[in-house]
């Protein structure tokens, strides 16, 4: 994929619109690119006599023979970015049991400028390139030392005491990458005011609840029932930690 992608990324070729995609956005030239291989490494993963669908934000619903396991393919998260060549875009894979975030069990992430990649299995814990993840989360005090975020203009007004409390900010537009470094402590927490996809977050949050974090929607309600399809969204909290979250879900409360 990183082959596929990088040579397009920034460029007149990789910028070339295409059809609408099954997720509702217009598919670039390296979305194509990056999807198809994607595919090709399925379909011969069929033809080895596995059964699974498939849905991407780009080609929608495949079947490859059974409704379960569900892989859930977002070839470049962070393609306004990779469009721009700004170098922070990765890949998102996501294999489910069931239809819901909850039912994800295994999950990863790779970013595609560095080869960084977070891998996490369900109950088996997380890794980063191949290593038991490290995290090293902030301490709970006055303020958090550095937050990222998903956000327009307008949804910051909602989240303004978090900000408040706030050291630094990083909008790095891609969620998978986001949340996958609020699992290692980078990021204090993540929090994303405007409702967003949960098709996209279902690896990351693998990561961040086997490594020992904590999400759920910006008003503290659980998201694990939420179905990954392309059309349903929730807003986000989530902290590397337990005591993090209480204090982000303690400061988004007291602006109501």
């Amino acid at each position: 994929m990183r082959q596929a992608v990088l040579p397009l990324a920034g460029t007149a070729a990789g910028r070339a619109q295409l059809e609408v995609g099954a997720g509702g956005d217009r598919t670039m030239e390296l979305d194509r690119a990056a999807e198809a291989v994607v595919l090709a490494e399925l379909q011969a993963v069929a033809e080895r006599g596995e059964r699974f669908s498939v849905l991407s934000e780009e080609a929608g619903q495949r079947s490859f023979g059974a409704d379960y396991p569900l892989i859930l393919v977002d070839p470049v998260d962070g393609s306004r970015n990779a469009k721009g060549g700004i170098p922070i875009f990765a890949v998102m894979l996501a294999v489910l049991d069931g239809p819901t975030i909850g039912d994800t069990f295994a999950g990863y992430v790779l970013n595609l400028n560095t080869g960084d990649a977070w891998t996490a299995i369900r109950k088996q814990g997380a890794r980063r390139d191949g290593e038991p993840l490290t995290v090293e989360a902030g301490q709970v005090g006055a303020r958090f030392q550095i937050i990222g975020l998903e956000s327009t203009p307008r949804g910051l007004a909602k989240i303004g005491p978090l900000l408040e409390r706030t050291s630094k900010i990083r909008i790095l537009g891609s969620m998978a990458l986001s949340i996958a470094h609020t699992a290692t402590g980078a990021f204090d927490v993540f929090c994303a005011p405007i409702p967003v996809r949960a098709f996209d977050t279902a690896a990351s949050l693998l990561l961040l609840t086997e490594s020992g974090g904590v999400a759920t929607d910006v008003e503290g309600g659980q998201i694990g029932h939420l179905r990954c399809t392309l059309d349903v969204r929730t807003t986000l909290l989530c902290a590397a930690s337990k005591e993090l979250h209480a204090e982000a879900l303690s400061a988004l409360r007291s602006q109501r």
